[in-house]
């Protein structure tokens, strides 16, 4: 088949299996899409909550766009807000996390597929 569709939702929440559930959803759909190349994620942030986790990557450039709700993006040291069909483009090497406004915030991450190329930054957003 040249195709795949799969709404999102259906897709396993990873934060919820790792313990994250709590403060957001993160849902890669690489697998269940069968893509090649491209890789793309959804994501929710709870109300008034930061997702658990800073992260950045190698290679792998990425696109942010908010969907729903508000809130603010960390990039290394800055800080700005975002809204709804917000796009973010970020660079890879910048280390970057989402905080919710009180509505929360939904957002789709795109780029290309690079299996390991992330790396996990811990209490990279803390007050």
């Amino acid at each position: 088949m040249d195709y795949t569709i799969k709404n999102l939702r259906d897709v396993d929440d990873m934060a919820a299996k790792h313990g994250f559930s709590e403060t957001q959803e993160a849902r890669f759909a690489v697998t269940d899409l069968k893509a090649e190349a491209t890789g793309l994620s959804y994501h929710v942030v709870r109300p008034g909550k930061r997702q658990a986790f800073g992260h950045h990557h190698h290679e792998a450039e990425e696109i942010y766009v908010v969907l729903s709700g508000s809130g603010r993006i960390k990039l290394d040291d800055e800080v700005s807000e975002v809204g709804p069909m917000d796009a973010i483009r970020i660079a890879p090497q910048v280390t970057r996390a989402f905080e919710a406004g009180p509505q929360g915030l939904e957002l789709l991450a795109f780029g290309p597929r690079h299996a390991g190329d992330s790396e996990l930054v811990p209490g990279f957003w803390e007050d």
